[in-house]
């Protein structure tokens, strides 16, 4: 093809030079001529290079999975990182730059694994407004809307795309994802279903059946689903995971633990598996266990506040509350509201002898969570100890109000014993109370 380039200038010279064709005007005809047979080149030139530029972005796409028809999203919807995305990026503005390609399928693709999902919806609508009936432009522009937080648009497109193919499993299991997401748990099973009538060993179908089961609180059957996704590929840490999560929830813990540990032999790096063997060695008592298992997730997460605070629950558990209270001031940088930690700082600070510095953070610990039982109840214990009667018991009221089995736990407590009794004595003197006979 560069002959054509590189010859066309030369041709042209000697024709003019030679006038070989014997003309009234000999040089009218063959200029024309030429002209256009080399536009016609140029144009097929032009032509041959789009169609290369569409041919070497569809097969990137097909390279990393995604395809460049009916498209295969990532895992969890994420785009291409690193080298993958900058070349999916170069063939993009290649693409761009030659303003060709810009209403297939294959640039759309190109878009959404780039993260440019507002772009690849123009572009499948676009296809959509000329071939109405395709159904991989519905289907992708469907992949779209969940990408872009629209659950309920992207129910609609998954349900066009069902009126055209009612035998596209893939479309009954996104249509899932988007009624998941819109909180529409039993016809996300139902299509989660619908998919597995059709394809039976449908990975990610039975996978997402089982974490909605297990966010159901129906872990027998979230069970099922994860025996199932680990028979079929038992190299799936979060299979295990989180069949350990409801094997927590049916009381088997041992047998969560091995999950746990499972999980991690499949992904040493997955934080979640670190963090969810930790609060179980907690739960049973292994405080030194889960202070590990806390500490290998914030080396993997630094900056999840929640580790922290239930690290420094397990030191508060060894009662070292200096090591406590650490963990406790790194959560409330992390996450200032965080009412459980300034709450649990509160109890460390008290532990430790600082009254007053506890209560101020028991207080912040309602003001952040106005409804949160456990710091009203400690604020009221202080106050009880300092004298201010009138303080704790409205805190301890609040207390009580929202959660209820405090009461007999203050009647056994030796700060709040007596000023309950006192209200109770106040309640009985009261002027709407009855007269005592006379």
């Amino acid at each position: 093809m560069w002959l054509y380039c590189k010859v066309r200038p030369i041709i042209v010279q000697s024709l003019l030079q030679a006038r070989i064709f014997p003309h009234p005007h000999p040089c009218a005809i063959p200029v024309k001529l030429c002209l256009l047979v080399f536009h016609r080149l140029e144009a097929y030139i032009d032509m041959k290079h789009n169609d290369q530029l569409i041919d070497q972005l569809a097969a990137l796409l097909t390279k990393h999975g995604i395809g460049a028809g009916l498209m295969t999203p990532r895992p969890g919807g994420r785009s291409l990182t690193g080298g993958a995305l900058q070349e999916l990026t170069r063939a993009l503005t290649a693409m761009e730059s030659a303003s060709t390609g810009l209403d297939t399928l294959a640039y759309g693709n190109g878009c959404f694994a780039a993260g440019r999902y507002s772009s690849a919806a123009t572009v499948y609508q676009t296809v959509l407004n000329e071939r109405p009936g395709c159904v991989e432009a519905r289907f992708n522009l469907g992949l779209c809307y969940l990408a872009l937080k629209d659950p309920k648009q992207s129910v609609a497109e998954f349900t066009s795309v069902l009126a055209w193919d009612g035998s596209l499993a893939e479309a009954y299991y996104q249509r899932g994802n988007a009624r998941d997401n819109m909180g529409d748990t039993s016809l996300a099973l139902a299509d989660y279903g619908r998919a597995l009538e059709l394809q039976p060993d449908y990975l990610r179908a039975i996978y997402n059946s089982g974490v909605v089961l297990g966010r159901l609180g129906r872990h027998h059957e979230a069970v099922e689903k994860f025996d199932h996704v680990i028979g079929i590929n038992p190299g799936i840490s979060n299979a295990y995971l989180n069949r350990g999560a409801s094997l927590d929830e049916l009381g088997f813990h041992d047998e969560a633990i091995e999950d746990y540990n499972s999980a991690i032999k499949c992904n040493p790096e997955n934080a979640a598996a670190f963090f969810n063997r930790a609060r179980t060695k907690y739960y049973l008592e292994d405080a030194e266990g889960a202070i590990a298992d806390y500490s290998r997730v914030i080396e993997l997460v630094p900056d999840d506040a929640e580790a922290y605070n239930n690290r420094g629950l397990a030191y508060d558990a060894l009662g070292d509350y200096e090591e406590a209270l650490e963990d406790y001031q790194r959560a409330v940088r992390l996450q200032p509201d965080f009412a459980e930690t300034l709450s649990n700082k509160g109890a460390a600070l008290e532990a430790l002898g600082h009254v007053e510095e506890a209560l101020a953070e028991y207080l912040a610990a309602v003001e952040s969570s106005p409804g949160f039982a456990a710091a009203h109840y400690n604020a009221a214990r202080l106050y009880a100890q300092l004298g201010d009667v009138d303080k704790c018991l409205s805190h301890l009221e609040k207390a009580i109000e929202a959660a209820p089995e405090l009461t007999s736990e203050a009647d056994e407590d030796d700060d709040l014993r007596w000023v309950l009794r006192l209200q109770r004595m106040k309640g009985q003197q009261s002027p709407d109370s009855p007269n005592p006979p006379g």
